[in-house]
């Protein structure tokens, strides 16, 4: 195996707010294609979930749970992150070795934050990414709009060019048709 998906923070805090996410329900969907994708590739599926204790994300919350339309497997991948950066103070490092990962299939939330975060340090790190630009998301904030902030961070990550890795951006329709 060479990839892998991550998804990212899909947590009931996160999706299940009002106003929600931009594309919330749809970015869900998505990826649920995606992952339904990489099951059938023999891609293994890690869901990245972030906590903090004493809030309403803490580990075992109502908060914290994925995504309640999130299409989940037994034989998917569960990590915990306490920082936008999915790899800081994480076990996803060395899942990923174990695995013998050397590109990764990203989407989830926050686009400017953990999407970023996570992107950039896999790119640090020596991956290849794949970022599935339509299968992010975030709220609207008050200085731009959450469609906005997804494609302002898709166009900004794919200009990187010197970790000297693959950054390639593609939509989930590109992706399963591969």
């Amino acid at each position: 195996m060479t990839k892998a998906v991550l998804v990212i923070d899909v947590q009931s805090l996160l999706f299940d707010t009002t106003p929600a996410p931009f594309e919330g329900t749809e970015v869900v969907a998505r990826i649920n294609h995606v992952t339904q994708w990489a099951r059938e590739q023999s891609c293994p599926v890690i869901f990245i979930q972030h906590e903090q204790a004493d809030t309403p994300i803490a580990a075992g919350s109502e908060g914290w749970q994925l995504q309640k339309d999130l299409e989940v497997q037994p034989e998917d991948l569960i990590v915990a992150k306490t920082t936008p950066d999915s790899f800081l103070r994480t076990r996803l490092q060395k899942v990923l070795q174990e695995l013998e990962i050397n590109e990764l299939i990203v989407c989830g939330y926050a686009s400017e934050f953990c999407i970023d975060s996570t992107v950039r340090r896999a790119a640090g790190l020596g991956y290849n990414i794949t970022l599935v630009a339509d299968a992010h998301t975030t709220h609207d904030k008050e200085h731009m709009s959450g469609e906005a902030i997804r494609k302002h961070h898709t166009a900004t990550l794919m200009d990187i060019s010197s970790f000297g890795v693959a950054l390639n951006a593609i939509t989930t329709k590109e992706l399963v048709n591969l």
